[in-house]
């Protein structure tokens, strides 16, 4: 037992079933399955990563239990009929492989249905309200079909005991059909399964019987709630616990989340939600009920991980996307490795608009590989190889740190007096200062590489290249503002005096604007993500916020989190909004812009321009020039090749393993 955190590695027993500590991968969707749902290699690496790294429990995600009309994402797991069992099977012997329970989600999408999986047939629900605004709206189901929809509920459970699961979660909250019920916005019936809280619950209730019936007696139900749904119409705590009052009897661990589809950043939580912050809902429903809770919520610090058990406010905690980031995470923080902990940005790219909005496969932005982990660090190069990397951001720090790893001597040239480029300047943002944690990270992970030498205040040139003599050339140099020719743009952008800002020149003044910001005139031009930060960051110190887009439409490259955030602070606090309407002249203390032919005129006490990067590189690109010269592998790769996510970066520095592999540096 961990003498640092006795209460998070404390084994616990539910029934006959003993955990061997309190940290639970609670269910998340993958796009891991096949596409005919079953489990494939990759999920049971994936899975199997987490056991190893000394997670009590893993929860595979939720598993369909009537296809096509509970089907949820493209590549969802199936549970609805025996033919899926062997595959199941695997999985459990992966998880169990390695000492930990196995546990499994089952699910009935509702109304949140995939449209494209339903083959023209209409999603159901309690009623007819749509379970995401934009959505089509489902058709009610009659009580024959509740009836039928109760027992595919417990041939699943039977499926999954037989799959070797140890337990079965039954997903209650989350905008999904068990939800849709127990929720006053979507449940509008009148008939025995409306109105009342009984009412509502009644279909949960005769589910979690249906399965008991099933597993019998020994066997621990897992119920997920979300306790509260974060939006006006929504159920409360207090709803939530007379709710539960129906339906626990049969439940042994209540789950306790939070929101639904339309206030999704507080189910999949905003960067800038402090660690454990609804473990109060968790410790209101232990109170009420005296039975064992997992609470979530950002909670990635072991120390407040054991603080929330040692109260008494939770038994077990969820760790999420921490485990996504590392697999080790239990692991380490147990044998007081917890400076080496990936910890996860919550960024909520990969994880979460990657893999719901654009059908992707599960990603992280801090962990370049979520199936393999550190499988790479296997690979030693066979012979003497010299890597050199320009630019000491998260992309070229993932670079030098991954090929020093696999034992190559790295030099990195940074020209500033410190690393972590872009994304240390974005994490001074008071909303956005959890992600100073990745670059902290990769920080400590170069410190303790002695093959890898850091040349801060260095610029590369031609010369030093020549006598540094690389065998492998990466150039990792960044971004800059883009300033289009614009009159006025770029003479007053970032100039000794002027009022008018870049994204850069405003992270390099974030204190004075913090002090300053109330009660002023701010423009933003431009309303991508990163206007809409700018934009955040004033409302909320109570400025009067304008903003400029060329496009018919705001946050086009914001994350599905991001959005529903932007969305629910424009609500509160209006911004006037001016889109379709393009920038024409900057002057000192107004710009002009243009709609629909009509000029406009919009002063400023503070201006910023946050129209976009560009790559950061001279147009000869000297390094790819030297390169071909001596024969080497040149690669320009994160925002110095092309502006994006920092996802995009840390995927492509972890490549040079590859590179690495392509020129012979593991051959015998």
């Amino acid at each position: 037992m961990s003498q640092q955190y006795p209460h998070v590695f404390e084994p616990f027993t539910v029934k006959r079933t003993t955990f061997r500590n309190r940290v639970i991968m609670p269910p998340m969707g993958s796009n891991l399955a096949t596409f005919t749902g079953e489990v494939s290699e990759e999920m049971k690496n994936y899975y199997g990563l987490r056991a190893r790294g000394g997670t009590a429990l893993i929860t595979v995600e939720n598993a369909c239990i009537d296809y096509p009309l509970a089907t949820n994402g493209t590549k969802q797991l199936r549970i609805d009929k025996k033919q899926f069992i062997p595959g199941l099977y695997e999985l459990t012997e992966r998880i169990h492989k390695y000492g930990a329970l196995a546990s499994i989600q089952l699910n009935h999408a509702g109304a949140s249905a995939y449209p494209e999986r339903l083959d023209g047939l209409k999603a159901v629900s309690a009623s007819s309200v749509p379970s995401k605004e934009g959505n089509p709206a489902p058709r009610p189901l009659d009580k024959c079909e509740i009836l039928n929809i109760v027992q595919k509920y417990a041939i699943a459970a039977q499926h999954a005991i037989q799959a070797g699961f140890d337990m079965v979660e039954i997903h209650g909250g989350h905008s999904y059909l068990l939800d849709q019920f127990l929720s006053p916005l979507y449940n509008k019936r009148t008939d025995e399964f409306g109105g009342s809280y009984e009412n509502r619950a009644r279909f949960a209730r005769l589910v979690v019987e249906a399965v008991r019936k099933v597993v019998g007696p020994w066997v621990p139900i897992v119920f997920r709630l979300s306790a509260d749904e974060f939006i006006e119409g929504g159920n409360t705590l207090e709803d939530s616990l007379k709710l539960l009052e129906y339906i626990e009897p049969e439940v042994d661990i209540i789950n306790v989340s939070a929101a639904v589809n339309d206030s999704i950043q507080y189910q999949i939580d905003k960067c800038d939600m402090p660690d454990a912050w609804r473990v109060y809902l968790a410790e209101a429903v232990k109170k009420k009920f005296n039975k064992p809770v997992i609470a979530s919520g950002n909670i990635r610090n072991p120390q407040i991980a054991d603080q929330v058990i040692a109260e008494g406010k939770t038994d077990f905690i969820a760790i999420g996307r921490g485990l996504i980031a590392d697999p080790d995470w239990a692991r380490k923080a147990q044998f007081g490795r917890t400076d080496c902990i990936r910890q996860c940005i919550s960024c909520n790219i990969g994880c979460a608009d990657h893999r719901i909005f654009k059908s992707q496969p599960i990603r992280c932005t801090v962990n370049p590989d979520v199936i393999g982990g550190d499988q790479y660090k296997k690979q030693k190069v066979t012979r003497d190889i010299h890597v050199v990397v320009i630019g000491g951001g998260t992309s070229g720090l993932e670079a030098a740190c991954s090929a020093a790893e696999v034992g190559c001597r790295v030099t990195l040239l940074e020209r500033e007096d410190k690393l972590g480029g872009l994304t240390r300047k974005i994490a001074l943002l008071p909303e956005k200062k959890r992600i100073e944690d990745f670059p902290a990270y990769l920080e400590r992970r170069a410190a303790k590489l002695p093959n890898l030498t850091i040349r801060l205040n260095t610029t590369a040139t031609k010369e030093l290249l020549a006598e540094l003599k690389p065998d492998i050339l990466y150039a990792a140099t960044g971004s800059r503002p883009m300033l289009p020719p614009i009159e006025g743009l770029r003479e007053l952008t970032d100039a000794e005096g002027s009022h008018i800002r870049s994204i850069y020149g405003f992270m390099d003044n974030i204190p004075y604007y913090e002090a300053n910001a109330e009660g002023k005139k701010v423009v933003v031009i431009g309303c991508g993500a990163v206007g809409l930060d700018v934009m955040e960051f004033f409302t909320l110190r109570k400025a009067d916020v304008t903003m400029i887009e060329m496009m018919p439409s705001f946050g086009k490259d914001a994350d599905i989190v991001s959005k529903a955030t932007f969305k629910e602070l424009l609500e509160k606090h209006p911004v006037d909004m001016h889109l379709s309407t393009s920038l024409k002249k900057v002057c000192p203390d107004k710009f002009i812009a243009s709609h629909n032919g009509e000029s406009a005129e919009y002063p400023f006490d503070y201006g910023f321009i946050c129209m976009g990067l560009v790559p950061d590189i001279p147009s000869d690109n000297p390094f790819e020039a030297y390169a071909k010269e001596q024969g080497i592998p040149f690669c320009n790769f994160g925002n110095s090749r092309k502006t994006g996510q920092i996802i995009h970066g840390t995927e492509v520095g972890r490549d040079i393993v590859a590179t690495i592999d392509m020129i012979g540096g593991f051959d015998d």
